[in-house]
């Protein structure tokens, strides 16, 4: 018996050998087919008629989804921007376990579009801002004595009002208004920051401006926030005096009684004696462009002012207003003359009519509509852009000076200047 136990030992432990050697190759069999299914998955990925044939849902395969209204020509895909975000929202409506708010999706989107764009003014509008934007009724200004310009489609001041909650508060020209009231969510129009702060005189707002900076594509310079007070305080948009024999005008902006304004100022300007004139329009951000138009008649009867191209056509504008006076003409300009200021000294530069005297303009030769749609929201957008008599454009390049004078040092070297200028040229002539 003793001679025959470790046979059987043997015996029982190749057997036991044998079927650990079978679990092993089962196993190594079962890794190798995951690692071969894995493998034919990267295979028959987008092959629609094997998937198909697997079982799995057309919502996952892809063969039931609209086809796309995007063709391809020459190798590229084309199609309009709206038909492939509405074969994306498609996609996700009918197959995409996700959700989204509609609103929130449309801000993002158009806000995102406007940024990719050319257009520095494309701005799009929620049905709440353009609200706030169109509640003003626009019979009056109340603000916190600030005259506001806009770069870039950003809000910047030109002019501080003597004596107002602004300048106590040391706000300066050429600070970027950041946020009002906290709200940096945007940049601020010139429009926007006038309509946020057209309220009820007494009230407050708070202003959080950025120094040292004046682009809006720009984050240095140094913010700093202000509480101001709102009121019905203005400054003379059109103001006039005699220097000696120069009758000067300055017209701080081009709103809708500017024409009459200087009409009134030429003629008591003459009457008092004046026998040469220089128009200020330094600071001027624009306005009216009929009353840019007006304005120009008064000085010259040249005919053509400007030339106004759109999408559609070109057309021109032309003097109305009857010429008040030949005498000789300085207008003065700066970086900050913008828009209809612009195209009065370029038409009466171009004429020959004026000598022009100061700093390169802005160059903001071109018109902005607010446009409505129809989900309660509104699209600002270029429309126009202004081109000289001669076919000359404005924006992008503003209008060199005929004399370029800067006004650094004491004084007001650019207003000294241009008075004597005109001084000597009505003695000339």
């Amino acid at each position: 018996m003793t001679q025959l136990k470790g046979p059987k030992r043997l015996v029982e432990r190749t057997k036991r050998e044998r079927a650990r050697n079978v679990r092993l190759m089962q196993g190594l069999g079962f890794f190798l087919a995951l690692a071969v299914m894995f493998g034919a998955g990267f295979a028959v990925r987008g092959n629609t008629s094997l998937l198909s044939s697997l079982g799995f849902p057309g919502s996952v395969t892809g063969t039931d989804v609209s086809p796309s209204v995007s063709g391809r020509v020459g190798g590229e895909f084309v199609g309009s921007l709206s038909a492939r975000v509405g074969e994306v929202e498609s996609v996700i409506k009918q197959y995409s376990l996700d959700s989204y708010d509609v609103d929130s999706a449309t801000t993002a989107a158009l806000d995102a579009f406007a940024e990719i764009t050319k257009d520095p003014y494309l701005r799009y509008y929620t049905p709440d801002r353009f609200a706030a934007l169109s509640s003003g009724d626009g019979a009056r200004y109340s603000g916190v004595g600030v005259l506001f310009s806009e770069r870039e489609g950003t809000a910047y001041v030109v002019d501080v009002f003597e004596g107002s909650s602004a300048q106590l508060e040391g706000v300066r020209e050429g600070d970027v208004v950041v946020a009002i009231d906290g709200d940096r969510s945007q940049k601020w129009s010139r429009a926007e920051v006038t309509s946020a702060l057209n309220r009820e005189p007494g009230t407050t707002v708070v202003i959080t401006w950025r120094r040292g900076e004046t682009t809006s594509s720009s984050e240095q310079g140094t913010e700093f926030t202000t509480t101001l007070t709102c009121s019905d305080q203005t400054e003379a948009n059109v103001s006039w005096l005699l220097e000696d024999e120069v009758g000067y005008i300055r017209v701080a902006q081009v709103n809708s009684t500017s024409t009459a304004m200087v009409q009134r100022a030429v003629q008591e300007l003459i009457g008092e004696g004046a026998k040469s004139f220089v128009l200020d329009l330094r600071g001027n951000p624009g306005g009216y462009l009929n009353q840019a138009v007006g304005i120009t008649s008064l000085f010259s009867n040249a005919g053509t002012v400007l030339r106004v191209r759109t999408s559609a056509s070109e057309l021109s504008k032309s003097t109305t207003e009857a010429q008040l006076t030949s005498a000789p003409l300085v207008v003065l300009v700066n970086g900050d003359t913008a828009a209809s200021a612009e195209v009065i000294a370029a038409a009466l530069q171009e004429s020959g009519r004026a000598t022009v005297v100061g700093e390169r303009t802005l160059g903001k030769g071109s018109v902005q509509v607010t446009r409505p749609l129809s989900f309660g929201g509104a699209l600002r957008y270029t429309a126009a852009y202004y081109l000289t008599a001669q076919g000359h454009p404005l924006d992008g390049a503003g209008v060199t000076p005929t004399v370029s004078v800067g006004n650094d040092g004491e004084g007001d070297r650019q207003l000294n200047f241009a008075l004597d200028y005109a001084a000597s040229a009505s003695s000339r002539s």
